[in-house]
């Protein structure tokens, strides 16, 4: 599969479908696994989400909303915005019809993928997300791990958000997970972009690599711009380029064939000696971006 920046970069409101300011399936990618939807409500709007065959995540962007489904009511606090910390969520099952509400409006994100099990409504609390600074230096950032395995229980979906201050690069080195091995896993991804404006509301913009190899070429150099989508089938994905004066957040959504609900990655070894720079460098010091009880520098993975 050849793929290139129009087929794979979809711009703010190019993939919008009726009720949602963005609308990614499995079908519209062309792929098996990952979704994304952007519900957008006013103050007192309400709208009704059918799961089908997918475990939905429902994780506020900026606002709060209540959710009912299956018996169940879950209040969600929500947020001001993507960067002032983590956010509650809520996670429903394949199969439901749940009920979203806002009193004072909102937008959230409904992160999904296909599921073979049905497990329960649940509410996940802010003050349980596991926040963790990445990197070092230029390298610097942070991540709301959220509903990543071993943090959060679902059937197939991986999802978590990235804050990188301006000036940093994040998810570098490039690394790829599309192969199943002991190393690696096979997930397709999903990386919603939302851009801090400048001091006097100017329009930020970033900027994501996609690359694939001789047996699975593919080629991404995208401008990135708030409510963008980048779509990554396959392939090593970085850097993503924070302009300077504009912190970038992502959300990334995973899933993919595998049994085994598994992140693993592998570097592109021409970058990865990058890696052995950080032990030397501080933690960007304008991180985390809020106070947060769950701290941890420098994980595994290059996200």
């Amino acid at each position: 599969m050849t793929a290139t920046t129009p087929s794979l970069h979809l711009p703010a409101g190019s993939a919008a479908a009726g009720s949602y300011a963005l609308e990614v399936t499995p079908e519209s990618a062309g792929w098996g696994h990952s979704g994304l939807r952007i519900l957008e409500l006013r103050a007192g709007g309400s709208s009704t989400v059918d799961t089908g065959p997918d475990e939905v995540l429902v994780v506020p962007l900026s606002g709060g909303v209540e959710v009912r489904c299956d018996g169940e009511t879950l209040v969600l606090a929500g947020r001001s915005d993507v960067f002032a910390g983590p956010t509650d969520f809520a996670y429903l099952p394949p199969g439901a019809t749940a009920g979203l509400s806002s009193e004072a409006g909102g937008r959230f994100a409904l992160c999904s993928a296909r599921a073979s099990r049905r497990l329960p409504v649940r509410y996940g609390p802010a003050a349980d997300v596991p926040v963790e600074l990445r990197g070092a230096g230029r390298c610097s950032r942070q991540v709301n791990n959220f509903a990543t395995a071993g943090v959060f229980e679902a059937d197939a979906i991986i999802a978590c958000e990235v804050i990188t201050p301006g000036g940093n690069w994040s998810s570098y080195p490039p690394h790829k997970h599309d192969e199943t091995s002991e190393v690696e896993s096979e997930l397709e991804e999903i990386y919603y972009f939302e851009v801090a404006p400048g001091p006097d509301g100017q329009p930020g913009l970033a900027y994501q690599r996609v690359y694939g190899t001789p047996e699975r070429p593919i080629d991404v150099l995208a401008e990135v711009r708030d409510g963008d989508v980048v779509l990554i089938p396959h392939g090593w994905h970085g850097p993503s380029i924070a302009a300077p004066g504009h912190d970038l957040y992502y959300l990334n959504v995973m899933a993919g064939p595998g049994v085994e609900r598994a992140w693993r990655i592998v570097d592109d070894p021409a970058h990865s000696w990058i890696r052995g720079t950080w032990a030397d460098q501080a933690v960007d010091p304008r991180l985390p971006l809020h106070s947060a009880a769950h701290t941890s520098p420098n994980g595994a993975f290059p996200s």
